[in-house]
């Protein structure tokens, strides 16, 4: 058989057939035209066994390549599914995200939120990060029923891992919560001159957002912020404050929404509760129909057959305030197995005020849950740091070292701290190096990505605070309906109670507008905001808040621009067309042709634009002129991209 008609039959060329011969075991030289045709049959069942197993090699392989594939896909789609709980930290969706906390605080700032590692995000936020870093987001259910915050969670993983031989009981830490006009503040007040009075020391005592006083030799630490910033905040950004609540109500008035509000948040922390029933000193002062109201939304009183304590209480009078003190210790000492530290632990603590003092600078207000913080060392507390050059307690006395509930504040930060940032101590001088050279580098990145921030929208920026929750959500609302097309309104935070430092510190950092519907200023935000000379405006109507920000919305839209078409020049002749310029010649069919001024040039008919350009010279009988009119000819040098 020749060698040509054996390659046909196997459908292969010649040459690759003498190729394949060798690996068949045939050898007959490189200039053989024929073979025999026994060995010829012999060629062709080897070589069609061998592209059998080849093929069957191929086709495993295949499946072999499809069924990884598949399973990487599977992989892919199952990684790009995130489940998001109804309130997620910003460091716990990157954990999810599996990316870079930086990278996820930069997705936040380009959003127009700015916040700490440690701050809760709204689902609907984090839903909105995630998808722009490409996930796709599903509510979580499981992670809602998760309890307790970062500063939480530490403290019960440090009390697993000590000796109870190591345990010392600790001062509970009590928050007042309630509607704005029910008398939190005035509480407080009667609360401290007592123990002040108690005391026998006289003078003012340090307003360092909490303070401790002593009731039959039991300590407690107030919150000096009721309800309001501390908690809130704290809440928001993971820090868990309390560990006993006492809710405010006016024997004189009801349940208001603010107070509602209270109650969600205490029992979302799961906290032991008393109600004060306050103003019992007024004539139209009714208790019974208050606690009517709590039972109605059971919360039965004790005093009704139900489990909650009620205290009537005189903030004025100071009627039944030892009682609520002595029912706070006994409600510590119910929860005295969990109202424990150990001194000699891990430092575990949180911020619960913070400002920036232009004599002391950046100066925080800690309250410790376990371990000791001592002068001297070297902290970190989340993107701030420092050396502690001084501790002072309530009175303005100085420390040498704190422990557990104990209020104080710290001087020798960097930067002011944000509330509910987590206070963490760090012995070793080189390590500490490395975390400050950490904060240093991803500081940085996190402006960067803001200066980069180019929207082709313009934004106005706003902080909202207001006196309770149905006029935040009317103004949000009111807001939200106001927003234009060629300008957004960005909230950059929202919340109830008075204007404080840290919202004057967001709004020079976010540069935003402070808005206050119902709320004040407090003197130190206020000499603040003068100094970093930042805009806050307070209002107690929604109608003229609104008209303002529209206001703010027209001063930001852009220019409008008016064309005005002033004639049309017919190409008779083109000279030269060299690189941008060309130069021609025309006739002004309509209107006039004014030198270094915008000119389209459109195809024969005016049907199609070829482009855009600059009419630099105008000549007249080689005459150089500014200005041609209708029914004159003229050259001219057009410098565009146009042919």
């Amino acid at each position: 058989m020749n060698i040509t008609e054996l390659a046909r039959r196997l459908k292969i060329t010649p040459n690759e057939l003498k190729d394949e011969l060798p690996k068949l075991g045939f050898h007959i030289g490189p200039r053989a035209i024929q073979i025999p045709d026994k060995q010829a049959r012999q060629v062709i069942d080897l070589y069609r066994q061998k592209k059998e197993k080849e093929q069957a090699l191929e086709k495993a392989k295949k499946k072999i390549v499809q069924k990884k594939e598949k399973e990487e896909e599977k992989e892919k789609k199952e990684e790009k599914i995130v489940r998001i709980s109804s309130t997620i930290q910003v460091y716990k969706l990157a954990e999810k995200l599996n990316l870079p906390v930086v990278t996820v605080m930069n997705e936040l700032i380009k959003n127009g939120v700015l916040s700490s590692v440690n701050e809760n995000l709204d689902y609907e936020i984090a839903a909105i990060v995630a998808q722009n870093l490409g996930f796709s987001v599903e509510k979580g259910e499981e992670e809602e029923k998760e309890t307790g915050t970062l500063v939480k969670q530490k403290f019960q993983q440090a009390l697993k891992s000590t000796d109870k031989k190591e345990l010392r009981p600790r001062a509970p830490v009590v928050v007042v919560m309630g509607h704005v006009d029910h008398g939190k503040s005035s509480i407080l007040s009667a609360i401290r001159e007592i123990d002040m009075i108690s005391r026998e020391k006289g003078g003012i005592t340090q307003h360092i957002g909490a303070y401790s006083v002593t009731k039959n030799d039991h300590e407690v630490t107030f919150i000096d912020t009721p309800g309001h910033e501390a908690f809130e905040s704290m809440r928001a950004r993971g820090g868990e404050v309390a560990d006993i609540a006492t809710l405010v109500i006016s024997a004189d008035d009801k349940i208001q929404p603010q107070t509602l509000e209270s109650i969600k948040v205490i029992q979302n922390e799961g906290l032991p509760f008393i109600v004060a029933i306050n103003k019992i000193d007024k004539p139209d002062a009714d208790v019974e129909k208050i606690k009517k109201e709590l039972s109605e939304i059971n919360l039965t009183p004790e005093d009704w057959g139900g489990k909650v304590i009620t205290i009537p209480v005189s903030a004025k009078t100071k009627q039944g305030i030892e009682d609520l003190l002595e029912m706070i210790n006994l409600v510590a000492e119910m929860h005295k197995d969990t109202l424990v530290t150990n001194p000699n632990g891990t430092l575990i603590g949180t911020v619960i005020e913070s400002y920036l003092d232009h004599g002391y600078g950046p100066v925080a207000t800690l309250i410790l849950y376990n371990g000791t913080l001592r002068r001297g060392e070297n902290v970190i507390i989340d993107s701030s740091y420092g050396r502690i050059r001084s501790i002072k307690d309530q009175w303005g006395k100085s420390l040498e070292s704190v422990g557990a509930s104990m209020p104080v504040q710290i001087f020798g930060l960097k930067n002011v701290p944000q509330v509910g940032d987590i206070v963490e101590v760090v012995k070793n001088n080189r390590e500490f190096k490395k975390r400050i050279k950490q904060i240093r580098i991803s500081a940085p990145a996190i402006e960067s990505s803001q200066e980069k921030e180019v929207s082709k929208v313009p934004q106005l920026k706003v902080i909202v605070r207001a006196d309770v929750l149905g006029s935040l959500e009317a103004i949000i609302h009111s807001l939200e309906k106001l927003e234009h097309p060629e300008v957004k309104i960005k909230v950059v935070k929202k919340g109830l109670a008075n204007i404080t430092e840290s919202d004057v510190d967001l709004s020079q950092a976010a540069h935003a507008w402070i808005i206050g519907f119902g709320v004040d200023i407090g003197a130190s935000a206020k000499q603040l905001a003068h100094e970093l000379r930042l805009k806050i405006s307070l209002y107690s109507v929604i109608y003229d808040l609104i008209q303002e920000v529209k206001q703010e919305i027209n001063k930001l839209l852009p220019e409008e621009v008016e064309e005005e078409e002033l004639g049309k020049v017919e190409i008779l002749k083109v000279f030269q067309h060299k690189g941008k310029e060309t130069i021609a010649g025309g006739k002004v069919v309509h209107g006039k042709v004014i030198k270094n001024v915008l000119a389209r040039v459109w195809a024969e008919g005016g049907q199609e634009l070829k482009g855009e350009g600059e009419i630099s010279q105008l000549q007249v009988n080689k005459r150089d002129v500014d200005e041609v009119k209708e029914g004159s000819e003229c050259g001219m040098k057009f410098v565009g991209n146009v042919d």
